[in-house]
């Protein structure tokens, strides 16, 4: 399989360096395309021996077209592709918020896969989800499989519109994480810890707590458990939790993520 990546950003990049890490490409069947002599230079820079060019005739050749430009500038984008496209060509994006009509319109190509990949990706430990067109033969879907998975996990999803719920759950899923890293430092150093030692024993503890849930078969609920012993500390913490209705702020937070997502694809 021959592969030509559009928008060669940290997603396409994080795509690019994983598929070569993993031999599953060779690097003469790799090309990324800039958007003009300037990016192409940098790219070249990046990634020294792979092929390098602004889109033309020559992404005809290649087998994927992995679309990875930022969604507001798909419009300027489409317009040079469809121009080169071949039908046989499969194109596979990885833009937010574009559904598979959409491309399949503005591309006029019928053979269109849609992914929704989150930033671990860029340290090969992403999740993507995927669906398809119905022109893409099945075959294609698993090969398309094992090259999302290089960068991770992925899972393959017969409903498109189930890729909004995707990009709310696991797409945004790390600023999530972040964020609540983030407020349990800033309560660290308000008991006296400085920035960077309440943040070691933060990113410890979720590192560690992480992998003691990856490699448990107790529910979540007894994880808790036996943390919070009846009257100690962490009951006490879990209360106040319970009471401002963390769990269901969570909740609202990523159906409203979900919502916004819906929303772009229309606009």
């Amino acid at each position: 399989m021959r592969i030509a990546i559009l928008g060669c950003g940290n997603m396409g990049l994080a795509f690019a360096k994983a598929f070569l890490h993993y031999n599953l490409l060779q690097r003469e069947d790799l090309l990324l395309l800039g958007r003009d002599d300037a990016q192409c230079a940098r790219l070249g820079q990046a990634l020294p021996d792979l092929p390098v060019g602004q889109l033309g005739a020559q992404t005809g050749q290649y087998d994927v077209v992995m679309v990875a430009v930022k969604p507001q500038d798909f419009g300027k984008a489409a317009a040079g592709l469809r121009a080169v496209l071949q039908p046989e060509q499969l194109v596979l994006s990885i833009m937010g918020g574009i559904p598979i009509a959409r491309l399949q319109q503005e591309l006029g190509h019928q053979r269109v896969m849609r992914a929704m990949p989150n930033t671990p990706v860029l340290l090969g430990m992403g999740i993507t989800g995927f669906s398809a067109a119905p022109e893409v033969e099945r075959s294609l879907l698993h090969k398309v499989e094992n090259l999302l998975n290089a960068t991770g996990r992925s899972i393959f999803l017969e409903d498109e519109t189930m890729l909004d719920a995707v990009t709310a759950v696991s797409g945004s899923g790390p600023a999530y994480f972040y964020y609540i890293v983030q407020a349990m430092i800033r309560a660290g150093q308000e008991l006296g810890f400085s920035e960077s030692v309440a943040g070691l024993l933060v990113k410890q503890t979720m590192l560690g707590a992480f992998h003691l849930l990856n490699n448990s078969d107790q529910s979540l609920d007894q994880l808790i458990a036996n943390v919070a012993s009846k009257g100690g500390t962490t009951e006490a913490a879990l209360r106040e939790f319970r009471a401002g209705r963390l769990q269901d702020t969570l909740v609202a937070g990523m159906k409203a993520a979900q919502q916004r997502a819906t929303e772009l694809a229309k606009e």
